[in-house]
């Protein structure tokens, strides 16, 4: 298919309506290939999940819809629309911070409802983190997503 499959919706953004295109039966259409010119690249696209299928609606429903939006958008801007990098450094800085909790709780007690720990607790930490990283160049791959 071609640019003309699409509709425009203003100067930057086009749909295809899956209904159109390949009818009630688009949920059986697991990946799309989307070629882009410029050596642009699209991470792996899951269309829809399988409880989209329309065999899962009550028979009175509406039947389903799908449709696929494309946004041209300014390269400057692409930084800013990188969810999936966003989300692994998200689970990143958990790892990090599920490590440093693990070695202060290893040395913290309980004084009522607060947990104390050394006051260079997190200077003990860091330097320990660099060692291990020194010493073992494969110790952040343990963090890797």
């Amino acid at each position: 298919m071609d640019i003309s499959s699409f509709t425009q919706i203003d100067t930057f953004h086009w749909v295809l309506d899956m209904n159109t295109f390949v009818g009630e039966s688009y949920h059986q259409i697991d990946d799309m290939c989307i070629f882009l010119l410029n050596n642009f690249t699209l991470p792996p696209i899951r269309l829809w999940s399988s409880t989209s299928s329309p065999l899962l609606t009550a028979p009175d429903a509406p039947s389903p819809s799908a449709k696929i939006g494309v946004s041209v958008e300014d390269l400057a801007a692409l930084s800013s629309l990188n969810v999936a990098a966003e989300k692994k450094i998200e689970r990143l800085t958990l790892k990090v911070g599920k490590n440093l909790f693990n070695f202060m709780q290893s040395f913290c007690r309980v004084d009522g409802s607060k947990l104390v720990v050394p006051m260079d607790i997190l200077d003990r930490w860091f330097k320990k983190f660099q060692e291990k990283a020194k010493r073992d160049p494969e110790y952040f791959k343990g963090f890797a997503l």
